[in-house]
């Protein structure tokens, strides 16, 4: 694939994350939104995320229709979710839906696109603080256009990190959660949580948090976060502190691989694939 062809794709993610963008901000303060539950009660759709979806499917596939398309919305009504080496463009059309439920203004629009299986271009658009993350393979991340890093800070004890606590109606889960979190107020700076996977990674990716873990993600949470830590300079692991497995539903992300290597050692493991 050319830099010219990547060039391209990289403006029309852009002009994608801006437009669908708009579209969160001006619907974000209405009360009383439209939602389905997806899996429970706490896992939400609103008729924005399937709305900015389908928008996005279908500017994707008239421009580019050898493209293939992963998105939140459509691989939960049953479209196909398989990264091929084919270019992939992987969404989620409002990552922190609960958050943009409640207006609580934590929630983004996430637009990756992968090629040969590894992330190319990577957006993230928290449009209530025009908030713009963006990152290019071998290029940087940014945030509005500056160039950003991951922080200094050298050990765990020092390090602030995020995670969230979804654990409904699952008690095995909801203990690990628990004793992690227990861990986490004994032994760093602090836990901290915002609701959305996507803005979590950003923040270890400026430097306003050191670390951040999760279990049961999927690949739209991580996707373009995956590739904004890493040019950021941080690393993008598995919860166990093994490489990423993408479709494993686990993710560590740290300013380094030390940081992250010991907060992997401290955390109890939870496997989402297996506890179905």
């Amino acid at each position: 694939m050319s830099a010219e062809e990547l060039d391209q794709y990289y403006e029309t993610a852009v002009a994608l994350a801006k437009r669908l963008g708009a579209i969160i901000k001006e619907t974000a303060l209405v009360r009383n939104k439209s939602t389905t539950s997806k899996l429970n009660r706490t896992d939400l759709v609103t008729e924005t995320d399937k709305h900015i979806e389908k928008l996005l499917i279908s500017t994707v596939n008239k421009e580019y229709p050898h493209h293939k398309i992963i998105g939140e919305e459509s691989t939960f009504e049953g479209a196909e979710c398989t990264l091929t080496d084919a270019p992939t463009w992987i969404v989620d059309p409002i990552d922190g839906t609960m958050n943009f439920v409640h207006s609580f203004p934590h929630s983004c629009i996430s637009i990756a696109l992968f090629v040969n299986k590894e992330p190319e271009i990577g957006i993230i658009y928290n449009p209530h603080l025009e908030q713009f993350f963006s990152a290019r393979k071998g290029k940087g991340a940014f945030l509005n256009g500056e160039p950003i890093s991951v922080s200094d800070t050298k050990t765990m004890a020092d390090a602030l990190v995020l995670t969230e606590s979804f654990a409904r109606e699952n008690s095995v889960k909801e203990k690990v959660i628990l004793e992690n979190y227990k861990m986490l107020m004994r032994e760093t700076h602090g836990p901290r949580s915002l609701g959305s996977a996507a803005m979590d990674m950003c923040m270890v990716a400026c430097g306003a948090a050191d670390a951040y873990y999760q279990y049961k993600l999927n690949i739209w949470d991580i996707a373009a976060g995956e590739l904004i830590v890493k040019e950021a300079g941080g690393v993008v692991l598995d919860t166990d502190g093994s490489p990423l497995n993408r479709f494993a539903m686990r993710v560590l992300t740290a300013n380094s691989e030390d940081v992250a290597q010991a907060i992997a050692k401290k955390l109890i493991q939870y496997d989402p694939i297996t506890d179905q």
